[in-house]
């Protein structure tokens, strides 16, 4: 089994490191680590430390021996997916699942379809909800490096982040329309991937029209149609299979 990932806000540098307040609790009062564990100690910006359990003292103090301390390489291309807002708790479902399968940054995008509306204080207890969710799905998923949560934007906002992105595309749900599969698409090997997960009620007309001329393309995944909760990450697999990054 691999090591239990647990987020510090700064890295080791010395031989020996203190893990304390919540981490610290979880890792002694939740997973009760045992002195010779192995543990990763991370940023979750992509730096992170191979170290082994010296002492768990009381509920919340880990004393953990340093043994390598290592930094991941950026990812090429990075795949950051605009995901509309969905209803209820699906928000965080596709945050959790995209996380898990490897996504580098996530948009939150009041497209004009959505039901739900992130207004004032409603709206960013749920952009902090996102981050949380992310957080806690990288390291669940051994992640060093998490996902980015965006604040939430508009249309114009996402057609001009897709306008600057060597790959952009929108998932579109019609199988009528002249969309190319996502599976036969050409793919950069380096830079920004940037793909659009409309709402329920589908990307509107005026929408399209505003990411087509920013640049983007239209793609389809498959014969079905899939929940907004769930295409991002299904898109997200078959971007890091596509791409080798998961070779």
């Amino acid at each position: 089994m691999t090591a239990p990932v647990f987020v510090v806000e700064k890295m080791p540098s010395g031989p020996e490191f203190v893990l304390e307040g919540p981490e610290g609790r979880h890792a002694v009062s939740v997973k009760r680590l045992q002195p010779g564990e192995d543990v990763v100690l991370t940023d979750g910006l992509g730096q992170w430390a191979e170290g082994v359990v010296r002492a768990a003292e009381g509920k919340d103090r880990l004393v953990v021996t340093v043994q390598t301390v290592r930094e991941e390489k950026l990812p090429a291309p990075r795949i950051t997916v605009v995901q509309a807002l969905p209803k209820g708790d699906r928000g965080e479902v596709a945050v959790e699942t995209m996380t898990e399968t490897g996504v580098d940054a996530i948009v939150p995008w009041q497209a004009g379809r959505c039901i739900t509306q992130w207004k004032g204080e409603r709206g960013l207890k749920a952009l902090a909800k996102w981050r949380s969710t992310a957080r806690e799905a990288g390291k669940q998923s051994r992640r060093v490096r998490f996902p980015q949560v965006a604040d939430a934007m508009t249309t114009k906002q996402v057609a001009a982040l897709l306008a600057t992105a060597e790959f952009a595309g929108v998932l579109h749900e019609d199988r009528d329309c002249d969309s190319e599969p996502l599976a036969t698409a050409e793919l950069p090997a380096t830079g920004e991937i940037v793909l659009v997960v409309g709402p329920e009620g589908g990307v509107s007309p005026q929408e399209l029209e505003a990411f087509a001329a920013a640049g983007a393309g239209t793609y389809r995944l498959g014969r079905s149609v899939l929940r907004t909760s769930t295409a991002g990450t299904a898109a997200t697999a078959l971007l890091l299979g596509r791409t080798g990054r998961w070779g």
